[in-house]
C-alpha cells in the first residue's frame, strides 16, 4: 500500500481568541488536543502519515506559501466561526487548490448546519420533522404564527453540539417564548429556529461509509426530568445550573423495530444531504412513539467522549480504530485504499 500524507484540517479549543460578548459555548464545537492525537493514531495506523495544518487560516496561509506540494488528501473537522457558511471554508479551500478532502463537501455541510434549510430539504423526501418556524427578532416573536401548540422549543438556526441550548430553550408561554428568541438572536447573532417540542425519548445514529453508509446500533440520550431536554445539551460551559447535579432519565425501550426504522432515516438524510464518509443524525420519539429527525451532523465530534468513542468501546474496540474506519471510507470512495486504486486513479 502506498503511504500518502493526509492533512488534518482542525481547530481546538484555543485556536480562536474569545470576543467581547461571546456566549459561554462559543468554542463548544471545537475539539480537544487529544482528539487530533487519535485521528494521527488513525492514520498511522493504516499505514499513512499525519500532518497538522490546523485551522482553515492556516491553510490558507500553507497554501500562500507554497508549502502542500507534498499533500496527498486532506481530513477536514474544522468548524469555523461566525456565519452558516463556517463549515464550509476548508472544503471550498481545499477545492479551490485541487487537494481531495475526506469528508463531506462544502454544499452539504453549510446545508445540513442551516437546521431550517435542511429540514425543509428533508422533509420534501419524506422524512418526519418537527412542524418549525423562524424567527428574526423578540419583536417579531410577539406576533410571529406558531408552527404548533406550547410547548415548543427555541435554538439557534446555524448551530451544533447543542450551542445556544438551555434548560429554558423549552418555552411554556409567549412571553417565554420572546425571551428565548431574545436571547438566541443577541447571543448568537442569527435567527431563532421555533419548533414543536417533540417530547419523547432521544437518540443518535452513527454513519460510516458511502454508498450506503453503515448506521450503528443507536445511542440513547439521558432526559433532563424537569425539562425533558438532552442531558448532554445541559451539562456543557454554558449550562444554567454548573453547581447542581441534574436529575435525568433514559426513557423508554428501544427495540429492533425501532431501531431499523431510526438506522432507514438516519441513511435517507445522509444520502438526501449527499453527505460524505461519516455523520451523525439525531432523533427524537414523538407522542405515538414514531422518530422525528432532529438534525443531522456532518462534522461530529470525534472526541474521547463522544458517541464515536461510546460505540468503539460497546463493541470491544478502540477510538483509534473506529476513526480509521472514517479515514478508509474517505479514501475508499477517493479511489486512494490502496497503492494500486492510486496508481489506477493518476493513470486515469
Amino acid at each position: 500500500m502506498c503511504s500518502l500524507q493526509i492533512g488534518l484540517i482542525f481547530e481546538t479549543f484555543e485556536t480562536y481568541p474569545r470576543r467581547p460578548g461571546d456566549p459561554l459555548d462559543a468554542h463548544v464545537e471545537f475539539e480537544p488536543e487529544t482528539t487530533i492525537e487519535a485521528l494521527e493514531g488513525a492514520i498511522e495506523s493504516l499505514g499513512h502519515r499525519p500532518r497538522r495544518l490546523g485551522s482553515p487560516a492556516a491553510l490558507l496561509r500553507c497554501a500562500a506559501a507554497g508549502d502542500l506540494d507534498s499533500l496527498d488528501v486532506a481530513f477536514n473537522l474544522a468548524e469555523g466561526f461566525g456565519g452558516r457558511n463556517r463549515e464550509a471554508w476548508a472544503p471550498v479551500l481545499l477545492e479551490m487548490l485541487g487537494i481531495p478532502a475526506i469528508g463531506s463537501d462544502a454544499l452539504s455541510l453549510s446545508l445540513s448546519l442551516d437546521k431550517a434549510w435542511a429540514n425543509r430539504w428533508l422533509a420534501a423526501v419524506g422524512i418526519p420533522v418537527a412542524a418549525q418556524t423562524t424567527c428574526a427578532s423578540a419583536a417579531d416573536a410577539r406576533t410571529l404564527s406558531l408552527p404548533a401548540d406550547f410547548p415548543l422549543f427555541v435554538k439557534p438556526r446555524w448551530e451544533g453540539t447543542a450551542k445556544g441550548i438551555r434548560a429554558t430553550s423549552r418555552v411554556e408561554t409567549r412571553e417565554e417564548l420572546v425571551r428565548e428568541v431574545g436571547r438566541v438572536v443577541t447571543n448568537y447573532a442569527q435567527p431563532a429556529l421555533v419548533e414543536a417540542f417533540v417530547p419523547g425519548a432521544e437518540y443518535t445514529v452513527t454513519l460510516i461509509g458511502n454508498a450506503p453508509p453503515l448506521a450503528f446500533p443507536a445511542v440513547q440520550r439521558a432526559l433532563e426530568v424537569e425539562s425533558g431536554i438532552g442531558l448532554h445539551a445541559l451539562e456543557g460551559p454554558a449550562a444554567d445550573i454548573a453547581q447542581t447535579p441534574l436529575d435525568y432519565v433514559v426513557a423508554g425501550v428501544l427495540d429492533g423495530a425501532l431501531e431499523t426504522r431510526m438506522a432507514e432515516l438516519a441513511v435517507r438524510a445522509f444520502e438526501a444531504l449527499e453527505c460524505r464518509d461519516f455523520a451523525r443524525a439525531d432523533f427524537r420519539l414523538d407522542r405515538a412513539g414514531e422518530p422525528v429527525f432532529l438534525e443531522i451532523n456532518p462534522l461530529p465530534t470525534f472526541a474521547a467522549d463522544g458517541t464515536f468513542a461510546i460505540l468503539a468501546e460497546l463493541e470491544g474496540s478502540s477510538l483509534t480504530e473506529m476513526l480509521g474506519r472514517c479515514v478508509s471510507a474517505g479514501l475508499r470512495r477517493l479511489g486512494l485504499e490502496t497503492g494500486d486504486e492510486r496508481e489506477k486513479g493518476e493513470a486515469e
